[in-house]
């Protein structure tokens, strides 16, 4: 039950939003396949709507689940915070190194045979990728774990919403984009956003580990 909306809860909500945005945006498999599909404009808004169906519910099982476990047990919140920074540092320094040696994005020419084979490989896509499980159950998960029960759902709710949003924009205006990211200067710009993004969620995460040992 989604708890009165607060100043605790919007900011819950926003940090959601942000950290979701900060992970989903990085143009990894799914994205790509997504942004296809969006350029093609073949079955683009039923696999969009797939892909953000998954990731609510990975970020609900993340943040309901997973997340209280790590957020009930001292070693399981360093191993969580450890291990998501390496990770953040890792997949920031990737998009860092990208932006230096920038590529023009080029859509899969290969065709598919029907609605049902699209969101197949959509789900293939989708859930066989490791990064999926990282973002929405490890990461999410284990940073929404932190907040009150109350304020958990509202960082739910953010870190779906831009699933949402996210998953919406890539096929609306993937047509749209298509001669803009002709210029590897767009991916440039995106690139080091996403590092930037990355390497500031991992601070985040490293920060009260820093903190309780300085003191």
């Amino acid at each position: 039950m989604v708890s009165v909306f607060t100043a605790a809860a919007l900011a819950a909500l926003l940090k959601g939003l942000a950290t979701s945005a900060g992970l989903i945006v990085a143009m990894g498999s799914q994205n790509t396949f997504v942004f296809t599909q969006g350029l093609r404009r073949q079955f683009h808004w039923p696999i969009a709507a797939l892909c953000a169906l998954i990731d609510m519910l990975l970020i609900a099982v993340g943040v309901a689940g997973m997340g209280i476990l790590i957020a009930q047990s001292e070693s399981w919140m360093f191993a969580a915070r450890i291990g998501g920074a390496l990770f953040l540092f890792v997949y920031g320094a990737q998009s860092l190194r990208k932006a230096l040696k920038p590529q023009v994005f080029k859509a899969n020419e290969m065709a598919l045979g029907g609605l049902g084979k699209a969101l197949i490989v959509t789900l293939a896509i989708t859930l066989l990728n490791p990064h999926v499980y990282l973002d929405t159950v490890v990461l999410l998960g284990s940073i929404g774990g932190q907040y009150p029960e109350s304020e958990r759902v509202w960082f739910a709710i953010g870190a779906m919403g831009f699933s949402c949003i996210w998953f919406w924009l890539l096929v609306a205006g993937a047509k749209v984009c298509q001669p803009i990211f002709n210029n590897p200067k767009a991916w440039q710009v995106m690139d080091l956003f996403i590092w930037v993004t990355m390497w500031a969620i991992a601070v985040t995460l490293l920060w009260p580990i820093m903190f309780s040992h300085s003191g």
